[in-house]
């Protein structure tokens, strides 16, 4: 088996784990109550059972287990304590979705749990060592702000996964379409020589992407089982972890502008769609005077709904959106002389996402128009309707 075999394997595993588990995770939560009722804000119409976020966990630990395994991959957990960190981290955070989803946590000890699970991955390893700044090269981080940097990266990743999770199926498909870029691009690192092979980056990437092929058949529109914010924070967790160990410890490449700016810009194009949709939300209502935590019905899947796309639509135009955005970071990696147009390519896609959902746009025929009943997600808000 060829170098990329041993990571679909574990994207396989995760894949299958997570699917078998989906069914006895739907039979408990309904029998415990662990349910989303229908409300005001609500997309759906019948009572629906959360637990998705229960499968994947469990998904992600048999893919771990599965890993340590494998003689190909065995090292990773041998000559480090990463992977443990990594699954210790989802436990906790985890936990704090299902409090959440079960009791309405407060914006404040919503976030206090994301910060004891980033407190974990910092324990056990799972951080940036460097920054790679345009025009200033690498630049190391003190080990004084590692953990502030870890908190932060974590608290607006898991934040970015828990907004866009408002329609069946987006959250799911955006996180494995960029989880599945961010493995290729960590492998592709250590073919070259610019990422050691004994970073679990890749790793944890396929895993993640397993667990979001393998929950998506349940969680499709009309979605049969909900991920919750156990589930959203749970991904946000793991891409967190993922895209700190691959772009922030990817060594220098000088002289190839590409890699030179790729590590600080590679999260922020594979979750580009969450992570602008999360600063248009927190401009937006800061703007207006709300409190960044408030709800409101403004975010991209919103303001596509309004133009007229259906659930499904919408949904296939986001997943779109991201797989474009993954694309412009994988296709320099075999063709390095689009280096230069990847900074143009990003700034049309950014000018074009601005563009096309501006609140002012098309005024009276789009934003003015009845709104069916959608979820809506805010930072710290339980979102027993979400999907």
């Amino acid at each position: 088996m060829d170098f990329f075999g041993w990571y679909v394997v574990i994207a396989a595993a995760a894949a299958l784990a997570t699917a078998a588990f989906t069914r006895p995770a739907t039979k408990i939560a309904r029998k415990v109550g662990y349910v989303s009722i229908p409300g005001d804000r609500s997309v759906h119409m019948r009572i629906t059972p959360y637990g998705g976020g229960l499968a994947m966990f469990a998904g992600l630990c048999v893919a771990m287990v599965v890993a340590a395994l494998m003689p190909q991959l065995r090292g990773l957990f041998i000559l480090t304590n990463e992977p443990v960190g990594v699954v210790i981290a989802c436990a906790v955070i985890v936990g704090v979705g299902l409090v959440d989803d079960m009791r309405n946590m407060s914006a404040p000890a919503k976030v206090a749990g994301e910060v004891l699970a980033a407190s974990v991955l910092y324990f056990a390893g799972v951080t940036m060592t460097q920054f790679k700044l345009p025009f200033a090269g690498a630049v190391v981080v003190g080990p004084s702000f590692v953990p502030l940097i870890t908190a932060i990266w974590v608290i607006a990743l898991t934040n970015a996964i828990n907004l866009i999770d408002g329609l069946d199926g987006l959250a799911a498909g955006i996180v494995a379409i960029a989880s599945g870029t961010l493995c290729v691009y960590g492998l592709r690192l250590e073919q070259l020589g610019l990422l050691p092979a004994t970073n679990i980056g890749p790793l944890v990437a396929a895993a993640t992407c397993g667990l979001c092929l393998g929950f998506l058949p349940s969680n499709f529109h009309p979605a049969r089982l909900f991920m919750g914010d156990a589930g959203a924070l749970l991904l946000g967790v793991l891409m967190s972890a993922s895209t700190m160990v691959i772009g922030g410890r990817t060594a220098p490449a000088s002289g190839v502008t590409y890699f030179f700016f790729a590590p600080l810009l590679i999260p922020f194009l594979i979750l580009g769609v969450p992570l602008i949709d999360m600063a248009f939300a927190i401009v937006r209502r800061t703007a207006s005077g709300q409190g960044f935590h408030q709800a409101d019905k403004d975010h991209i899947h919103h303001r596509l709904l309004r133009l007229g796309h259906g659930h499904r639509r919408t949904v296939a135009i986001l997943w779109l959106w991201t797989a474009l955005l993954s694309g412009m970071v994988l296709f320099p990696l075999f063709e390095p002389s689009v280096n230069v147009f990847i900074p143009f390519g990003v700034a049309a896609m950014g000018v074009g996402l601005y563009t096309w959902f501006h609140p002012g746009l098309r005024r009276g025929e789009g934003d003015d128009a009845p709104l069916e009943p959608v979820a809506s997600a805010s930072i710290g808000e339980n979102r027993p309707e979400m999907q």
